[in-house]
């Protein structure tokens, strides 16, 4: 095994165990993704290079699809709901609230400590209970300012090991 492979040894085994086929490379890619939180430029090049096909390709294919970033995420992915029932119901007080809980500034979706990544997404699907938020993949309807951070207090106590 060659510095390289022992290198991305895990990245081998993701591959193994879908295949070298293009058709694989998207399962592949999420499964990448869920191991380092994000897709990291040298990694979809090994890739590429793994799975004998063009960087452009897997490049192409990690840049097409809104889940995939080549930028790290926070352990807790919010995304809140700016769709039509969600905006109108309040969702960017509360997108506003997230952020300033969780101490993000400028355009920045991601916390310096990787804990937190904020997003505004335009539907999830639940507009009977808006505004939505999702956390990682826990759904919380009928948000308000006061009741997400409530929850983010939550989340932060087990960060801190409380």
């Amino acid at each position: 095994m060659s510095a390289l492979q022992r290198k991305f040894e895990k990245v081998n085994e993701i591959i193994e165990k879908y295949g070298k086929k293009k058709s694989s490379l998207i399962a592949i890619l999420q499964e990448i993704q869920e191991e380092y939180r994000y897709l990291p430029e040298e990694i979809l090049t090994y890739v590429a290079t793994a799975m004998d096909l063009s960087p452009a390709t897997v490049f192409g294919v990690a840049t097409f699809y809104a889940q995939f970033s080549l930028e790290p995420k926070g352990k807790y992915i919010i995304r809140v709901c700016d769709g039509t029932a969600c905006h109108v119901r309040g969702s960017m007080p509360v997108y506003n609230a997230i952020r300033k809980k969780v101490g993000l500034k400028g355009d920045r979706k991601t916390t310096d400590d990787l804990n937190f990544t904020v997003e505004t997404v335009s539907c999830l699907g639940a507009c009977g209970l808006a505004p939505v938020v999702t956390i990682n993949d826990k759904v919380y309807g009928q948000m308000t300012p006061e009741a997400i951070e409530l929850i983010l207090d939550q989340l932060m106590k087990e960060e801190d090991g409380q």
